[in-house]
This record gives structure tokens, C-alpha cells and sequence, in this order.
């Protein structure tokens, strides 16, 4: 990685561009309707279930990483993909931010001591019915991880730098509901990157970056 780019993409950079990156009601909801929008205003209206995913991203030596997790083919929905810490806001969590954290205690083991808030994106909104805060936050590089076997298959960190690359994006379809649907991919060694969780991070690459 050159200078520059570790630079644009520090720690400390994505703190300032978090920090400037307000989100008000007025700020339109990103989402699946963006790259289909033949179905957005179904998406819109069925985006109604709350719920928050931790973007946390991690001070490595050879640059910026985001921490990303592997579900387990045990589970009923969304089995073997990859995703963000992250779930169902509860009606005991007092903020989107305190689900974010909740979810990436249950599911591996890193503990809100080892994680600093510092903004959100914009909501993201998902053809299966959720409203998702995606929430900003840097996460010690000395945390350690203890898995949720019965959630996580596996954890894993991809260069920020890498995530924030126009080259390395792709868009994708499949045909669900018998109606064809697009979505952004950005594989990564043998990691297939797509749908919400790749949506997410293409929101923090043209909310922070363009």
C-alpha cells in the first residue's frame, strides 16, 4: 500500500470523515431499492423491522482493516454469508448504538471497553423487511475474539483501503421472487462479499470517501 493511500484511509481519517458525516431524517435511506428500483417503493414499505450492525474498523501496521464475520450454515436466513456484527434492535436497547454493541458481544465476544463509536450512515433498507443503522465505530487493535459457534463460522478483517477501491466492484443479479434483482459485490481473496453487507460498505465508500 503507498503512503497516500494509508493516509486517506487511516484510522484517523475515517474518523474526521465520520465525524463530518451527519445523519439527519432529511438524509434519504440507502438500500436495495437504489440498484432496483422497480421495487423500490415495496422495499420502502416493507423496511419496517429495526436493527443495527457494528462497522467496525480496526488500527493495523499495514493499514486500516474492517472486521467482517462469516455466518454459520446452521443458520435459517442469510446461512454462510458474510456480514457486520450486528441484529434485531430489542425494545431493551436504549440506542441502535447499544444493539450494535450488544449483537458484537453476543456473536464474538468483543466488549464495548474495546470498541469507539464515532458516527453512522445512513439507514439501510433491505428487500427481507429491515431497517438497518449501520454504526460507525474504531475497535482496539488488541481486542480479542471469542466466536459464537452456534452464529459465526468464522471472523475475518478486509484492507478499508481495498473495500474503498471503484476497481474492485462488481454488480451482480439472481432472480428472487421471480423477479430479477441487482445488487454490489466486491470479492476479496476467497471471500464473496455481496448483498446487504456489501451495500453497507459501498454507502461508507460514497458517503465518506466521494
Amino acid at each position: 500500500m503507498t503512503v497516500w493511500a494509508r493516509d486517506r484511509f487511516s484510522i484517523a481519517e475515517f474518523r474526521r470523515r465520520a465525524g463530518l458525516h451527519a445523519v439527519s431524517p432529511e438524509i434519504e435511506a440507502h438500500g436495495d431499492h437504489r440498484l432496483n428500483p422497480g421495487s423500490a417503493d415495496g422495499i420502502r414499505e416493507r423496511a419496517v423491522k429495526p436493527a443495527a450492525v457494528l462497522f467496525g474498523i480496526v488500527d493495523r501496521p499495514e493499514g486500516a482493516t474492517v472486521l467482517l464475520t462469516q455466518r454459520t450454515e446452521a443458520l435459517r436466513s442469510h446461512s454462510g454469508q458474510i456480514a457486520f456484527p450486528g441484529g434485531r434492535i430489542d425494545d431493551g436497547d436504549e440506542t441502535p448504538e447499544h444493539a450494535a454493541l450488544r449483537e458484537a458481544e453476543e456473536e464474538i465476544g468483543i466488549t464495548a471497553a474495546s470498541v469507539e463509536i464515532v458516527g453512522r450512515l445512513p439507514d439501510y433498507l433491505t428487500g427481507s423487511g429491515y431497517r438497518i443503522v449501520p454504526v460507525l465505530a474504531v475497535i482496539d487493535p488488541a481486542h480479542r475474539l471469542r466466536l459464537n459457534p452456534h452464529e459465526v463460522a468464522d471472523a475475518f478483517e478486509t484492507p478499508l483501503a481495498f473495500l474503498m477501491d471503484e476497481g474492485n466492484w462488481k454488480r451482480g443479479s439472481r432472480v428472487w421472487e421471480g423477479r430479477e434483482r441487482f445488487f454490489w459485490t466486491v470479492p476479496w481473496e476467497e471471500r464473496y462479499i455481496w448483498g446487504v453487507t456489501a451495500g453497507i460498505i459501498r454507502s461508507a465508500k460514497e458517503g465518506l470517501w466521494e
